[in-house]
């Protein structure tokens, strides 16, 4: 009965919680595809959007771990008879993900609120060269998500007949639609929806790049032997300059290996706190997993001597002669393992544009909090994500899709000029910091090495890929880059109009009168309805309308 009584009481003294449900037929088919809305009271609430190192890595990594697809392929590719040369572009591509993965560490560091290239080329080096590198994000991003999917794509559509090919578009844009309504309805939904992906992709390349390995253990005299042969004779033939030539031509082809890293800077504000320590391990998972990736494949096409076959990836080649043979009994277990394999590769593609939703929208974000794009992409929905930036991403990257046909090899071109764009910007900015604060930091000369190596690493592939590619389609990333920095300027231009107005405004609306001088004040009525006027600044406009 005194448990009865108590709950009578309870429900007497709190109102009851009527649920909230949608009237309208749109509004209902929305709350069934994007969810109900978030309670933003609930104390909980960011822990369960946010995302520990674990999740972090398959939501934001898979952007870099995924161009082990296609990155090392077009380096050896390049390499061309001077297979050998492969031992010296594993040793190159490691170093370089592990000085850019570190520097960007040291930035997150800095900048523990994100933001990422846009965030340290503003803060740095001045709003000009900010937006520059937040237009170059963004183009990247959009080039992400396109890449990823049509590669991906590529790779679904290798098993199937030509006659099949002619749906690819349409594959695409139904992708880009579901990833989009992933996004929308959180960041920390999608990712789980996409873990078993990303860890199937670990576990079979796992065994490709070990295996393989280990398969030739007994013939690394002979592969050791054929490297310094081929070394020795082509040295004496092209000299150390001609050697040079070709494996840093090689070195900036498969420069797309690099692409993701930044991801992680760029995606702070959906880390679990402590949110710098978790962006870091982030950061590690990724730096060791790629290098290990895209290095490991390297090995594995010299080792099995593989080369270009028309119609096949290389990666499709390599998986052939490791696992092609295998058989259980009769059954091809082998041949499972490779449609498995590249199966895995394509899923991890289309995790890897996950990578653009998430941290495409939150550089429109902090762009928009600087007045370089619209104020509406600052703003959360009521699932707490930004749905205008994703939705706006979205159908830039159907876009592009379609301005290129849809052709992998034309959006690969124009992908990676933006990427080392904005990392020189990043790198020249932390030089300019530490610089700064030579005279604060009896540690700065140590801290600026790793900056300076890395601002040497990217401004050299910057400036071999706009050598390289332009007249390839670097010369469309370019103009798209520069029209999107011109839209900013003329949106920023507005704003600063807007705000020069307002502030007229200010100054008229305070020297109006608001009551008058006999005015008696009115009774207060608590019971009385209460309005609530929303303002951005203490200024006459606000003061006006209250009083």
């Amino acid at each position: 009965m005194e448990s009865t009584s108590s709950s009578e009481d309870a429900s007497a003294t709190e109102p009851p919680i009527v649920p909230e449900y949608p009237t309208s037929f749109i509004a209902r088919i929305k709350r069934v595809i994007l969810g109900k809305p978030r309670d933003i009271k609930d104390p909980g609430i960011f822990h369960r959007i946010s995302l520990v190192a674990f999740f972090a890595w398959v939501g934001l990594g898979a952007d870099g771990l995924s161009s082990s697809a296609y990155g090392p392929e077009e380096a050896f590719r390049a390499l061309g008879e001077h297979m050998y040369l492969a031992v010296a572009l594993v040793l190159a591509t490691a170093f370089t993900i592990f000085i850019i993965s570190y520097s960007y560490s040291r930035i997150i560091e800095h900048f523990p609120s994100g933001g990422g290239g846009y965030v340290v080329a503003s803060k740095l080096l001045g709003p000009r060269y900010g937006v520059v590198s937040g237009s170059a994000l963004l183009i990247d991003y959009v080039f992400t998500i396109s890449v990823s999917i049509a590669s991906a794509a590529d790779q679904i559509f290798s098993f199937l007949p030509p006659a099949a090919a002619q749906y690819k578009l349409f594959l695409v844009t139904l992708s880009i639609v579901v990833l989009m309504i992933l996004n929308m309805r959180g960041v920390k939904e999608s990712v789980t929806v996409l873990m078993p992906i990303f860890i199937l992709f670990i576990l079979t390349h796992a065994i490709l790049i070990l295996g393989g390995i280990a398969s030739h253990v007994v013939d690394a005299p002979r592969v050791i032997t054929e490297v310094q042969t081929g070394f020795a004779n082509n040295y004496s033939t092209l000299g150390f300059f001609g050697l040079f030539a070709i494996a840093a031509h090689a070195y900036s082809m498969g420069a797309g290996t690099y692409t993701g890293i930044e991801a992680v800077s760029n995606g702070m504000q959906i880390m679990r706190e402590p949110k710098v320590h978790t962006a870091r391990r982030t950061m590690l998972y990724m730096s060791i997993s790629l290098a290990a990736t895209a290095g490991g494949i390297l090995i594995c096409y010299l080792l099995f001597n593989v080369t270009p076959e028309a119609g096949k990836t290389m990666n499709a080649s390599l998986l052939e002669r490791f696992a092609g043979g295998w058989e259980f009994g009769n059954l091809p277990v082998g041949s499972f393992f490779v449609m498995i394999s590249l199966v895995s590769s394509a899923a991890l593609l289309f995790v890897a544009a996950q990578a653009g939703f998430i941290d495409g929208p939150r550089v429109m974000s902090n762009m928009a909090i600087d007045s370089w794009l619209p104020h509406r992409f600052r703003v959360l929905s009521d699932r707490l994500t930004m749905q205008n930036g994703v939705i706006l991403i979205s159908i830039a990257a159907v876009l592009m899709l379609y301005i290129t046909g849809g052709d992998t090899s034309t959006l690969i071109l124009m992908y990676s000029i933006n990427v080392f764009l904005t990392f020189t910007l990043s790198q020249t900015g932390m030089i300019r910091f530490w610089i700064g604060n030579r005279n604060r930091d009896a540690d700065w000369s140590r801290h600026i090495v790793i900056h300076i190596i890395g601002f040497a690493l990217c401004c050299s592939i910057l400036i071999l890929n706009l050598f390289e590619k332009f007249h390839d389609g670097g010369w469309l990333t370019i103009l798209l880059t520069g029209i999107l920095v011109g839209l900013c300027a003329v949106i920023k231009s507005h704003y600063e109009v807007v705000r020069t107005h307002l502030s007229r405004l200010d100054d008229i609306l305070t020297e109006i009168p608001t009551v008058a001088t006999n005015a008696v004040p009115s009774r207060l009525d608590k019971k009385a309805p209460t309005a609530v006027v929303l303002v951005s600044s203490y200024g006459g406009l606000g003061m006006h309308t209250f009083l």
